[in-house]
């Protein structure tokens, strides 16, 4: 006969979790002995061997004592069941290293690789990282809004940055975000070229259409300059990320 603790120490379990099995039903409580402890026999052993093995195999307690008592049939479809749930839970936990992975990353949590290689090919041009940043956060809000679309526009958004005009841009934000002056004279010209960028755009038919995420977008950028809308305002321009002509430029 075994005391408690031998009996957990042989099936390799705490003592807590024989008295813990015993609290719930899992596991019959034996009679005491004279002296008031709890003696185990060879079937006790036997059971919890069993119920350690299917809780270390991830088998639910509550589901444990009906699997110990289930016919063959019973017992291994309740284990193709059991094995389900894990195979699902651990796609689940897989994801999870993968987005925890893409912490240490920086650019590619929440974003697609084509807009990762954006973010790359700005910094190969000498755009600061201030403004790099700007523009991760900036492509996180569109790719929520469109996951699935953001691979048609990338393409054209790195054939942009052929654009001496737009490269001038970028750097002239990247120095006057890192001066720090937000009377800086260079905004004057970066206003100069989001007026005429913009304008191409209006006659080509390619603005884009109002929606949340472009606002929200906007909403950053100004964030970062509050100057350039009074800027881009005095060009005839409302916003500077996503730009709609003025009724009429002011005087």
């Amino acid at each position: 006969m075994l005391t408690i603790g031998q009996l957990a120490a042989y099936a390799g379990v705490t003592v807590r979790a024989v008295r813990h099995y015993h609290q719930i039903g899992l596991l019959s409580e034996p009679e005491r002995d004279a002296s008031g402890y709890r003696q185990y026999g060879a079937t006790a052993v036997v059971s919890l061997i069993k119920i350690r093995t299917l809780a270390s195999a991830g088998v639910p307690l509550s589901q444990i004592g009906q699997m110990l008592e289930a016919d063959a049939s019973t017992f291994n479809e309740a284990v193709h069941r059991i094995d389900s749930r894990l195979r699902e839970e651990i796609e689940r936990l897989q994801a999870s290293r993968k987005q925890i992975a893409q912490l240490a990353s920086g650019d590619s949590l929440a974003l697609p690789p084509s807009v990762v290689a954006f973010l790359d090919r700005l910094r190969e041009i000498g755009v600061s990282e201030r403004v790099v940043e700007g523009e991760r956060d900036g492509w996180i809000l569109v790719a929520a809004r469109w996951p699935d679309h953001i691979h048609e526009v990338m393409p054209g958004k790195l054939a942009q940055l052929d654009d001496p005009q737009l490269v001038r841009l970028y750097r002239i934000l990247s120095e006057t975000l890192k001066s720090g002056a937000g009377d800086d004279p260079r905004l004057e010209e970066a206003a100069d070229i989001l007026a005429n960028l913009a304008e191409q755009a209006y006659t080509s038919g390619e603005m884009t259409h109002h929606d949340l995420a472009f606002d929200l977008v906007d909403a950053l950028a100004a964030e970062s300059i509050p100057r350039m809308l009074d800027l881009m305002r005095e060009r005839g321009w409302s916003g500077w990320i996503r730009p709609e002509r003025l009724a009429e430029p002011p005087g």
